[in-house]
C-alpha cells in the first residue's frame, strides 16, 4: 500500500468519522423532546455499520471504487449537513446543530476526496470513451437508485421545525395539548364550536386559512401539529409513518370538549396530513367524515397503484420507491404504514372526499383515482382545476368553500 494511498484512506475516515459523531450525537445523544435512544436503535447501527465498512473497505478498492464511496458518502453527509444549517436558521444554532454543520467540510472533503480520485487515476489508453460512458451511466444510476432516495429519507426523517407566526391564524382561539397513546405531547390551536361540530385541521401550518373559513359557518376547529413538527414532541417523519395516532389523539381531545356533540367530528388534511387523515378514519370511529386534499405516495406499498404509467417507467421507479421505503424504515425505527388503497374502504359507512389539484404534484394526481375507486359509499372527488399541490381554496377559493363546507353541513349534521 502506497503512502499516497494510505494518506486518502487517513482523510476518508477522518471525514467519516465526523459524520457518525454526529449520527451518535443525534441519535443517542441530543434528542427531540419526548424521544429515547431505543428508538433510534436501526438508525444508529446500520448507519455506524455502513460508516465503519466504508473507512475498513476503501483503502482495498480500486480507484473506481474508492472515488465513488467518497462521492456518495459526501452526497450524504451535505444533504445532513444542509439540513442542520436550515434547523440553525430558524433559531440559531443549538445542540445537535453543532455537530450537524460539521457535516459540511465534511461532505466537501469526500466530494473532492472522490473526484481527485478519479482524475488521478485517468487513463489515457484502450477504450477511453467507452469506460468514461459506463462510469457515467454507473454514476447516474447511483445518484438515482442511492443518492437520491437516501438523501430524501433523510430529508423526511431530520426535516427541520419551521417558526409559528402566533398571529397567523387571525382569529380568537385556545393553545392547547394533549398527549398521543405512546405518550408525545402534541400542540394544537383550538377554536371553539358555535354549532356543536368540530373539524380537525392537519397540519396546523397551512391550514389557517381553512380553518377560517369554517369557523365562519360556525364549526369549531382543532389545528395540530403533527408529531415532530413545529411545537409538538417526537420525531419527524415527512411521510408521516406512525402519526394516525395523533390523530386519534386529537379526537380524543374534542371528545372531551362540552360545546360539542356526540358524532360530530371531522377531519381536514393537505398532503401527507390527508393521507393520514384516511388512514386514521379507517380505524377511529370518531372520526365521523374526512376531506383528504393532495394524498399521493408514502411507501412502496403504493407504488404499484398509480393509474396510467408505463410498464417500463414502473420498472424504473419500483426500484428507487423500494430504497426510500427501506431507508426511511432503518432511519425512523418504524414499518410502513398499510396501504391506503387496501385500508380505505375501511371508513364506510363513514364519509370521504378526495381532492387533488389539475397542476398538482404528479404522485396525487396518479394515485386518488385509484383511492376513490377503492372507497366504499359514500364518497366524493374533485379535481380542482388550475390547483396546484393542496392549492385548492386559493385556486377556486368560491367553490371549495361550497363544496368542503357543504359536505361536512351534510355528513356532521344534527341527529
Amino acid at each position: 500500500m502506497n503512502l499516497r494511498k494510505i494518506s486518502a484512506a487517513g482523510v476518508f475516515a477522518a471525514a467519516t468519522g465526523t459524520v457518525a459523531l454526529h449520527i451518535l450525537v443525534d441519535q443517542a445523544v441530543l434528542l427531540e423532546p419526548g424521544v429515547s435512544p431505543v428508538d433510534h436503535l436501526s438508525a444508529i447501527a446500520v448507519s455506524l455499520a455502513v460508516a465503519g465498512l466504508g473507512i475498513v473497505l476503501y483503502p482495498r478498492l480500486g480507484a473506481g471504487p474508492r472515488s465513488s464511496l467518497a462521492l456518495v458518502f459526501g452526497a450524504l453527509a451535505l444533504t445532513g449537513g444542509w439540513l442542520a444549517l436550515s434547523d440553525a436558521r430558524v433559531g440559531g444554532p443549538a445542540g445537535d446543530d453543532w455537530t450537524g454543520l460539521l457535516q459540511l467540510p465534511a461532505g466537501l472533503t469526500l466530494v473532492g476526496l472522490g473526484g481527485w480520485t478519479l482524475w488521478r487515476s485517468r487513463r489515457r489508453e484502450g477504450h477511453r470513451y467507452l469506460r468514461r460512458g459506463l462510469y457515467a451511466l454507473a454514476a447516474l444510476a447511483a445518484l438515482y437508485y442511492l443518492v437520491m432516495p437516501v438523501g430524501m429519507s433523510l430529508v423526511a426523517t431530520q426535516r427541520p421545525r419551521a417558526e409559528l407566526d402566533p398571529g397567523q391564524l387571525g382569529i380568537a382561539h385556545e393553545e392547547v395539548t394533549f398527549t398521543t397513546a405512546d405518550g408525545l405531547e402534541l400542540s394544537a390551536w383550538y377554536v371553539p364550536s358555535q354549532n356543536g361540530a368540530a373539524v380537525i385541521t392537519f397540519p396546523r401550518i397551512g391550514t389557517s386559512e381553512h380553518a377560517r373559513m369554517l369557523a365562519k359557518h360556525g364549526y369549531g376547529v382543532l389545528l395540530v401539529d403533527m408529531r415532530g413538527y413545529e411545537e409538538s414532541q417526537g420525531d419527524p417523519n415527512m411521510f408521516g409513518w406512525g402519526s394516525a395516532g395523533d390523530l386519534d389523539a386529537a379526537v380524543a381531545y374534542l371528545q372531551q370538549r362540552p360545546e360539542l356533540e356526540d358524532g360530530r367530528i371531522g377531519g381536514l388534511g393537505l398532503s401527507v396530513c390527508g393521507e393520514l387523515m384516511l388512514e386514521a378514519a379507517a380505524d377511529n370511529q370518531g372520526l365521523a367524515a374526512v376531506v383528504s386534499e393532495g394524498a399521493g405516495l408514502r411507501s412502496v406499498r403504493e407504488s404499484l397503484v398509480r393509474e396510467g404509467p408505463h410498464p417500463v417507467e414502473l420498472a424504473l421507479q419500483w426500484p428507487q420507491d423500494a430504497i426510500l421505503t427501506a431507508a426511511t424504515a432503518v432511519l425512523s425505527g418504524d414499518a410502513p404504514p398499510p396501504a391506503l388503497d387496501e385500508h380505505i374502504a375501511d371508513i364506510s359507512p363513514r364519509a370521504v372526499f378526495l381532492l387533488y389539484g389539475e397542476k398538482g404534484q404528479g404522485m396525487e394526481k396518479v394515485l386518488n383515482p385509484p383511492y376513490f375507486e377503492a372507497a366504499a359509499e359514500p364518497k366524493e372527488i374533485w379535481e380542482i382545476p388550475g390547483a396546484t399541490h393542496t392549492g385548492g381554496l386559493k385556486a377556486e377559493p368560491r367553490e371549495y368553500e361550497e363544496r368542503v363546507v357543504g359536505f361536512f353541513n351534510r355528513t356532521l349534521a344534527p341527529e
